[in-house]
């Protein structure tokens, strides 16, 4: 599977019968799969078709969907109140003795408030399901395109994050290679620090010095350190290559890979280790950043 940016937009648009319809996507980081989707009045029925398919492709992200929906051509209808109409006919009828018994006009009939009405014509079930299923289609349409979008920009962040990758285990190297931490330049320096302590004090116990000396010594010894920097490096190369929705894995080892490099850095007795450590630290903000952006 291919990694997965949470970042990406996508639009399709098309028509079905006398309508226009368009849906636009767009995807922005997100600890879940957040969806806030905008739909035409009359359309609510279609909610639960649009969540799933959002949901069948996408784990992460804030996504907001929204349909627009727009009549192309309108088609008025014509109602009569036929119980109006009755009314009308039957007073006519009534006051025919009483009035001019003139025969009632198309205008006279459309001043009768409520005897008439226009409207827009009601579309049929077939033509609305028809609609509807063209509508779904271009979601369809559309969450591909997001999808390929989202799958571009994540192979982009791989590539990135693979040369994190590599800067850190460049400088793991140069950490492990640095002659102080060798078991005999440890012991030379603090035989040197030790000797200094006893030419100042006669009173120091010379072997309780020594052993605290010892214990120094193996508190700054970094092979563990090294060893794990070493494992989370393997370990991101190989999320990164199997890919799909492994950002939260990736931020877990940029979290382990930082508390290496503080331990590090507190552990250092030498500038060069120093150093390396701290530009540890900046390329490790620089990859925890941009997994930040990772499905």
């Amino acid at each position: 599977m291919a990694l997965q940016s949470m970042t990406g937009f996508a639009r399709r648009e098309g028509t079905s019968g006398r309508g226009r319809w368009a849906w636009e996507l767009r995807s922005v980081n997100g600890k879940g799969l957040d969806v806030r989707l905008r739909l035409p009045p009359g359309l609510e029925r279609l909610e639960t078709e649009v969540r799933k398919s959002i949901s069948d492709r996408f784990s992460r992200g804030n996504l907001q969907v929204s349909l627009s929906l727009s009549v192309e051509e309108s088609r008025i209808e014509v109602v009569v109140n036929q119980d109006a109409l009755a009314a009308v006919l039957a007073l006519r009828d009534q006051l025919a003795g009483i009035i001019d018994p003139a025969p009632l006009r198309l205008d006279s009939l459309m001043a009768v408030r409520g005897l008439v009405e226009f409207k827009e014509a009601e579309e049929s079930e077939e033509t609305l399901a028809a609609r509807d299923a063209d509508i779904l289609s271009g979601l369809t349409a559309a969450v591909a395109d997001l999808h390929e979008m989202r799958g571009r920009e994540g192979q982009a962040l791989g590539n990135i994050l693979l040369g994190h990758v590599a800067t850190i285990e460049a400088l793991t190297a140069t950490i492990e290679r640095d002659p102080s931490r060798s078991p005999q330049e440890i012991a030379t320096r603090l035989a040197a620090q030790v000797a200094m302590l006893l030419e100042g004090s006669s009173g120091l116990d010379r072997d309780r010095l020594h052993a605290e000396a010892a214990l120094l010594a193996t508190k700054a010894d970094l092979r563990e350190e090294i060893d794990r920097l070493k494992a989370h490096v393997a370990a991101a190369r190989d999320l990164i290559s199997k890919g799909g929705p492994v950002g939260r894995k990736l931020d877990f080892l940029a979290q382990e890979f930082n508390r290496e490099s503080n331990t590090i850095c507190s552990k250092s007795n030498a500038a060069a280790v120093t150093t390396a450590g701290i530009e540890l630290k900046v390329v490790i903000d620089q990859f925890r950043e941009q997994v930040q952006n990772l499905e």
